[in-house]
C-alpha cells in the first residue's frame, strides 16, 4: 500500500492506463497533475487513500491492453501524431462551426455559450501552434537521439540547448490548456446540455467532452511517458 501511495499519479497511470479511469472517477488529474504522489492527491481532495488504493488494486489485477510504457520513443511519437494530433486538427473545424451556431441560436437564453466558444477558440489556436512546435522541433530531435543510439552515429547538440528547454515549454502549454478545459467543463456543467437543448447542442457538448478526454490521454502520454524517457536518453549524450 505504501508503494502505491508514495508513487506519483503519472507513474501509476503510465504503468497501467486502466487506472486513469479510477483517478477520473475521483476527480484527480492524471495528466497535468500527474507529478504529485497519490498520498498528496488524496490529501488535496480530502479522499481516503485506502478507498482509492482498493479501486486501483482491483484494476491492476487485470492486464493492461494499452502498454504505452513499452513503446520506444519513435513508436510513441508516431502514435501521438497520428492518433492525437490528427484528431485535434480534424475535430477543431467541426467544433468551431457547432459552437458558433449555438451562440447565434441559443446565446441569448444561454449566455454561458459565449464563454465556452471563446475558450475553445483560444484553445484551438494555442494547440495548433503547440503541436507544430512539437512536430517541427522537439519530436524530430527525440527520434534522432534514438536513431543515434541504435545506429551508432554522432548526434549534434540541439540548437535549443538542453532538452529541458522545449520540454518545459510544452509542459507549460499542457498546463494552460488543461486549465482552460477545466473551465469549459465547469461552465458547461460537465458537458451536460440543458433541458431545451437541440440536437446540435447535444452533439457539440458530446464532442467537447470527447475532445477533453482525448486531450487528457494526449498530455499523459507526453508528460508522463515520452518526456521522462526523452530526458533519460538525453543524459546518455556527452555534448
Amino acid at each position: 500500500m505504501n508503494t502505491i501511495s508514495n508513487n506519483t499519479i503519472g507513474n501509476i497511470v503510465a504503468g497501467n492506463f486502466r487506472t486513469a479511469k479510477v483517478f477520473s472517477n475521483y476527480g484527480i488529474d492524471f495528466c497535468c497533475g500527474g507529478g504529485i504522489t497519490l498520498k498528496e492527491a488524496c490529501k488535496r481532495k480530502n479522499i481516503d487513500p485506502l478507498e482509492i488504493i482498493r479501486d486501483i488494486e482491483q484494476v491492476l489485477e487485470r492486464p493492461d491492453e494499452f502498454r504505452y510504457i513499452d513503446y520506444n520513443l519513435s513508436q510513441l511519437i508516431d502514435h501521438i501524431v497520428t492518433s492525437h494530433h490528427t484528431y485535434v486538427n480534424g475535430t477543431i473545424p467541426a467544433l468551431k462551426t457547432y459552437l458558433d451556431k449555438l451562440v447565434r441560436v441559443h446565446g441569448e437564453r444561454h449566455p454561458e455559450l459565449v464563454e465556452i466558444r471563446d475558450q475553445f477558440f483560444q484553445a484551438a489556436e494555442a494547440l495548433k501552434v503547440h503541436m507544430e512546435k512539437e512536430e517541427l522541433v522537439l519530436f524530430p530531435y527525440i527520434v534522432a537521439m534514438e536513431s543515434s543510439k541504435s545506429q551508432n552515429f554522432t548526434l549534434s547538440e540541439p540548437h535549443f540547448g538542453h532538452i529541458d528547454n522545449p520540454i518545459n515549454g510544452m509542459e507549460d502549454d499542457h498546463e494552460a490548456e488543461g486549465e482552460r478545459f477545466r473551465k469549459i467543463a465547469v461552465i458547461s456543467n460537465q458537458y451536460t446540455p440543458p433541458a431545451d437543448a437541440c440536437q446540435t447542442y447535444k452533439l457539440a457538448f458530446a464532442l467537447l467532452q470527447e475532445f477533453d478526454n482525448d486531450l487528457h490521454l494526449h498530455i499523459h502520454l507526453e508528460n508522463n511517458i515520452l518526456f521522462p524517457k526523452a530526458k533519460a536518453l538525453y543524459q546518455q549524450f556527452d555534448f
